[in-house]
């Protein structure tokens, strides 16, 4: 991805958030020039990727596969000085923009519709090879436990929720016509360097062509603080 591209939809991201009057923290909108002031004491932000994340997963077409993300909160693995045990996301996807098939192997996650459009998922469970399960799929949606058919896909309107355990194979994509949609992530900690399962081998962070400067950095950029 370019990084022009990268800029425009951070400001896109930015503009849809306020009219849904949604605040991102302060660092969100730090340049790299802040950051390269910054001291040890907003380590936590860097260590637990907090910030802007946007990716098209490989695909060269952001718009139509791709998804923008910001992390909110998040602990660790294995740094016991960051304790929380979960996380937290606000996601953006557009109409007909897909997420692929993944899972995750050790978070479990709420993906919540907080406004804007309808959210498309599509759930298969996996199995020991990593493929699709043939069984019925057990969901569990805003406390209401059923199973579906392998495969089904789930509409989400705004307030709706569902849970994802983790081994669950889920996509999902705004539904066309209803228009952008804004979702909420809560889940135990996200590590998005070893506990992502894609269906189909794909790019998780993407290479970006520096053709102008940052306007915010990415949650995998951050500078090392002194």
């Amino acid at each position: 991805m370019k990084r022009s591209e990268l800029n425009q939809i951070m400001t896109e991201a930015t503009k849809f958030l306020a009219r849904m009057g949604f605040r991102l923290p302060p660092f969100a909108f730090w340049s790299p020039a802040d950051w390269r002031a910054k001291t040890h004491e907003f380590r936590e932000i860097k260590e637990c990727m907090l910030g802007w994340d946007i990716t098209d997963f490989g695909s060269g077409d952001f718009y139509r596969t791709g998804l923008l993300m910001f992390t909110l909160r998040n602990g660790h693995y294995v740094r016991p000085e960051y304790v929380k045990p979960y996380a937290e996301k606000i996601l953006i996807t557009l109409e007909e923009q897909v997420t692929p098939f993944h899972f995750h192997w050790k978070k479990m996650e709420d993906i919540i519709n907080r406004g804007g459009g309808n959210l498309l998922v599509q759930v298969y469970d996996s199995t020991e090879e990593g493929g699709f399960g043939e069984t019925r799929v057990r969901v569990s949606m805003d406390g209401r436990a059923f199973e579906v058919e392998p495969g089904t896909v789930l509409r989400l309107e705004p307030g709706q929720s569902i849970t994802l355990p983790s081994g669950q194979y889920h996509k999902f994509w705004g539904e066309k016509g209803t228009g952008t949609v804004l979702l909420g992530e809560v889940s135990k900690v996200n590590d998005d360097t070893t506990d992502n399962r894609f269906k189909e081998k794909i790019g998780r962070f993407p290479a970006i062509e520096e053709d102008v400067e940052p306007l915010y950095l990415l949650g995998n950029e951050y500078p090392e603080l002194p």
